[in-house]
Formats: C-alpha cells, sequence, structure tokens
C-alpha cells in the first residue's frame, strides 16, 4: 500500500512540476486554457495507465526522462481533439444543410410572378433568406431571429434590408 501512496506522489509532483508547460503547448492547438488543461489532464491519465499495466513502478527521475514521452502524448490527445471537432463540424454543416432543403418556403405558383419571386428569393445567400423567410413569412421580430440565429438584432436587421435590395434587383 505504501508503494501506491508514494507512486502517486511521485506522479503528483511531476505533474506539477510539467503541468504549467505542458498546457503552455497545449494551448498552441487550442482556443482556451480550459481545453488545454483539459488535454494535458487527458495525457497525464492516459500515461499514467500506459506506465502503471507494463508494471513499472516510476524510477527515480522518471518525471524528467518521460517529459518528451508527455509532451508527445499531449500533442496526441490534441490532435485526437481537433479531429474530433472537424468530424462534428462537419456532421452539424451535413444536418444544417439537409435541413435547409426540408426547411425552405412553399409557393403555390397561380402565376409567373410567384415563380418569379420564388426564384429571385432562391438568388440570396443563406444567411438573408433565412431572416428574409423568419421576417415575412413567419413574422417574427428582429430581436427573435437574433435569438434564433446567435447573432445580433443588428446584423438580423442588415441581412433583412439586403435581401431586400437584392429582391428588388432581381425581381
Amino acid at each position: 500500500m505504501e508503494d501506491v501512496v508514494t507512486h502517486e506522489e511521485d506522479w503528483k509532483s511531476c505533474f506539477a512540476e510539467l503541468g504549467p508547460g505542458l498546457v503552455l503547448f497545449a494551448r498552441q492547438f487550442v482556443r482556451s486554457i480550459a481545453d488545454a488543461e483539459d488535454i494535458v489532464q487527458d495525457a497525464f491519465v492516459r500515461f499514467w495507465r500506459k506506465q502503471r499495466s507494463a508494471n513499472e513502478p516510476p524510477s527515480p527521475g522518471f518525471c524528467v526522462a518521460s517529459r518528451g514521452l508527455l509532451y508527445a502524448t499531449v500533442r496526441s490527445v490534441a490532435l485526437d481533439l481537433l479531429r474530433r471537432d472537424a468530424r462534428r463540424a462537419r456532421r452539424e454543416a451535413t444536418a444544417s444543410a439537409d435541413m435547409e432543403q426540408i426547411t425552405e418556403p412553399q409557393f403555390d405558383f397561380d402565376d409567373g410572378s410567384q415563380r418569379a419571386l420564388a426564384a429571385a428569393i432562391d438568388l440570396l445567400p443563406v444567411e438573408q433568406r433565412e431572416v428574409l423567410v423568419m421576417k415575412i413569412w413567419n413574422e417574427l421580430t428582429f430581436a427573435e431571429i437574433a435569438s434564433a440565429l446567435s447573432i445580433s438584432q443588428n446584423t438580423a436587421a442588415s441581412r433583412y434590408r439586403y435581401a431586400l435590395a437584392a429582391m428588388k434587383k432581381n425581381f
């Protein structure tokens, strides 16, 4: 039991010694200090488990000797996180694109003017189109639109103005 306590103390002192430098290194890969700290913690846990599974008690000076491996582990964990985030962003973009196709307004084409209106709306950039549809067909306020799209009210109003200007030009 005393060996376990001694090993844990060795790991804690190693973490205290190398942790700040590893966090600074991890910070190069991510935007926030919290993410960098999470990466370092995950790297230490992975490294500790790997050493423990090898049944090797830490030798004196193992912290300094393991410094290169710890930096490599931090780099690996950070790159895994970046790849995972990139995959999630691609999935979300695909889902968002699928939803755009599903939620586009449907028009009852009684005459040529409605067809021209639908064509003009289709020419708008997605950001302007969604604001226009939310404002005109769903009668949302700019505050509600801003909240739904996670943008400012001024941005929502600007996109609406740009959409109307483009509609005048194209219709």
